[in-house]
């Protein structure tokens, strides 16, 4: 499987000697899911209760995974679930889809989802 991958075109004639977090909208299961975070120092990918909770998935394909995780702040947050969903990334000849394992957590961030490196690599 080819990687996934982000060129100077992506951030859109952002200065790319920038260190702010990188925010991409993603289709997750026919849903478009916006201010998805990519964080290469997780090997986690996550999506918030909430946002998952609206994309209206039935809880029937969810698999249940009571681990802790840590999170930016050190502190520890309970896991309630995981599922697996074919995310897609980029569009027309650029397209890729990939099936992707996401922990559903319940906690309030500003973001509705997040990626790290297993996914994006």
């Amino acid at each position: 499987m080819a990687p996934i991958t982000f060129t100077n075109e992506d951030f859109m004639g952002i200065d790319t000697n920038q260190d702010d977090p990188m925010v991409i909208t993603i289709e997750v299961a026919n849903c478009t899911i916006l201010k998805t975070l990519v964080n290469q120092e997780s090997s986690l990918d996550v999506f918030y209760l909430k946002t998952f909770k609206k994309m209206g998935i039935p809880f029937n394909e969810v698999v249940p995974h009571d681990e802790q995780i840590i999170r930016f702040s050190r502190e520890r947050s309970d896991t309630k679930d995981h599922v697996n969903l074919y995310t897609m990334f980029g569009e027309d000849e650029r397209q890729k889809t990939v099936k992707i394992r996401y922990l559903i957590v319940d906690a309030d961030k500003s973001y509705n989802a997040m990626l790290g490196r297993s996914s994006l690599n």
